[in-house]
């Protein structure tokens, strides 16, 4: 039985060790995660499926991460596996790099490459780079950047570069690395003739990489620098296999970076909005490429931060977006949302130029609510010299403010209108009181006629394995006190459960031949189909203490089990034979149920 020592490949054991002793989980997760801490643990939304409440933890204590809504969980190497989609060894090899630890000479070239289609558009983006930064080809876009006041900095930090006026410079280039036209023709830097000949997609337009959450470039977008007004401003890669844009953010990777210092995330309309906001000292900035906000996108920024302040054009359009941004975030859940409303119609990149860094800094930290941005919108509708149009503005009002569910907020906005429209609060606030009635009853209302299942509570969620609270205790007490597990050993026991059985096996030998043999270095040498037990087992909270009487209860409990379940293939057995009228084996089988209950009690 020594299936538990194969799951390292051939990186040697004491460099995985020293790459898990090197890092806290918490860090690590933390890049993909807002973790928020709660006693001795950290809690956030599992980045593995969506959810509006929190059922991530992790466990700084024990180098655990446990999700009691989708079931995933494990170490630091299980949580890379499941979010990069990596092997045992990518997963070491990812931490490792996390760590500064470098990976063992003889393992380094045998890390997975990259795949052809996330290749191709990392050398694409290398090629559009040098060519806007060293080529003459490229003299007229790096001027046109500079007019822009693209610094080199921001060209290198956005990676920012040129496609040349050409229909086959790209293709010969990377034609020359070796790639071939099928994956070529997949990627999407590519359009096709008639007769199925490529050519160069991106044509004379200043190059800006898109990248996924986690760096790797996944399609381009290309801005016209030209004045032929019939081409259009900006071109962006088609889906492929690797680009979606209803899930990719711009310069997510790095604001995920920033974000840790300045708690916030700040969203806007494109990509030049970032990069204003990043020269004007904003860090943390993101867009949406000039598509919706999608709820995929939101689901994202959620695992990330729920601190988002959004910045969009102070144009009409740019209004309505921020409305429509601030109601999905609010029917997902969980965020502060905050709002920059900037004025006199202009987007950031305008409103740096002509007011300068610091003052735009103001701006963004002095972000207002959803609902100051939504009453300031409404104002603009009325005239509040004339009184029935004052009472249609309060009547929306009202129905703004009446969702609230903090009162201190509640009652801000009362104050603020009652002073805005010359009327007293008491009245407002009986207004609120009805309006809150009609929310609830319509609330009801959906509630009755609503067939969609709820959301699976945590205590629905099924489990592949037997979780007992005595077995699962035993277990524990196994691997954690050599005390209990040699009294166990000297009793002869055997965990009634297979899986059980084969993880007390597997500890043993691991102890065996393992110095120092730890709970987390054991997990990354047992089969995948036996980490759930030992995920959850960690992630319950346990007295280390224990006594002989506790054990004894424990063994006594498992005993009184394994009968029942005896008594209940017993049964079954008897029902059988009186179908078959066989009295012979009626009889045997009454006595044999009659002793089972009889050791029960």
């Amino acid at each position: 039985m020594k299936e538990v020592i194969q799951l390292a490949g051939r990186i040697p054991e004491d460099f995985i060790n020293e790459v898990r002793n090197g890092i806290n989980i918490v860090d690590v997760i933390s890049q993909y995660v807002s973790l928020e801490k709660r006693g001795k643990d950290y809690v956030g939304l599992c980045p593995f499926h969506q959810e509006k409440t929190p059922s991530f933890t992790v466990s700084e204590d024990k180098q655990f991460f446990k999700c009691f809504g989708c079931g995933k969980g494990g170490n630091v190497f299980s949580f890379m596996q499941y979010k990069e989609s990596l092997s045992f060894p990518e997963a070491v090899a990812e931490v490792a790099k996390m760590a500064n630890l470098a990976m063992p000479s003889s393992y380094q070239s045998e890390a997975k490459p990259l795949s052809p289609l996330k290749k191709v558009h990392q050398d694409a983006c290398e090629f559009f780079h040098q060519v806007l930064l060293t080529s003459k080809a490229g003299e007229r876009a790096l001027n046109y950047a500079k007019e822009r006041e693209l610094s080199e900095d921001l060209l290198e930090h956005f990676q920012i570069g040129y496609a040349p006026n050409s229909d086959h410079l790209l293709l010969t280039f990377l034609r020359g690395k070796g790639y071939d036209d099928t994956v070529l023709a997949k990627s999407g830097l590519f359009s096709q003739n008639e007769s199925g000949q490529l050519f160069d997609r991106f044509r004379d337009r200043l190059m800006f990489p898109l990248a996924d959450e986690v760096g790797y470039i996944v399609g381009f977008s290309g801005r016209r620098i030209s004045n032929n007004k019939e081409l259009a401003k900006y071109l962006n890669s088609p889906e492929t296999e690797i680009f979606n844009k209803s899930k990719v953010l711009f310069h997510l990777k790095e604001a995920k970076k920033a974000v840790r210092t300045e708690k916030h995330l700040v969203l806007y309309e494109g990509y030049m909005d970032v990069i204003a906001a990043y020269k004007a000292g904003i860090k943390t900035g993101i867009a949406s490429m000039g598509t919706s906000l999608t709820d995929d996108q939101v689901y994202l920024l959620k695992r990330i931060s729920r601190n988002i302040i959004i910045n969009y054009d102070g144009d009409e359009p740019g209004q309505h977006a921020i409305e429509r941004a601030s109601h999905m975030f609010e029917t997902i859940g969980g965020f502060q949302v905050g709002v920059v409303s900037l004025p006199e119609g202009l987007d950031p990149d305008e409103y740096v130029k002509k007011y300068g860094p610091e003052r735009y800094q103001d701006e963004v930290k002095g972000a207002i609510t959803p609902t100051d941005f939504f009453l300031k919108r409404l104002e603009l509708k009325y005239n509040f010299s004339n009184d029935r149009e004052k009472l249609a503005y309060l009547d929306e009002a009202i129905k703004l403010i009446a969702p609230l569910t903090n009162p201190v907020e509640r009652d801000l906005y009362v104050t603020k209108l009652a002073k805005k429209v010359g009327v007293s609060e008491d009245s407002l606030k009986v207004s609120l009181l009805r309006e809150g009635r009609r929310l609830r009853v319509a609330e009801r209302r959906k509630k009755q006629y609503n067939f969609e299942p709820e959301e699976q509570s945590k205590t629905q969620v099924a489990t592949l394995h037997n979780t007992n609270p005595a077995l699962v205790r035993l277990l524990y007490l196994f691997v954690h006190s050599e005390k209990v597990r040699n009294y166990l050993l000297g009793l002869h026991f055997l965990f009634p459960d297979e899986n059980y059985a084969k993880l007390a096996e597997s500890w043993l030998d691991f102890e065996e031949t393992h110095d120092n043999a730890t709970i987390n270095s054991f997990y990354d040498f047992i089969p995948d189909d036996l980490k759930g037990i030992i995920d959850n087992m960690e992630m319950m909270t346990m007295p280390e203490d224990f006594s002989k009487e506790e054990v004894d209860g424990l063994l006594a409990s498992l005993k009184r089990l394994d009968n029942q379940r005896k008594i209940s293939n017993l049964q079954m057995q008897l029902q059988d034979a009186q179908r078959r009228q066989d009295e012979d084996q009626v009889l045997k089988t009454l006595e044999m149920i009659i002793n089972a209950k009889r050791n029960n009690n």
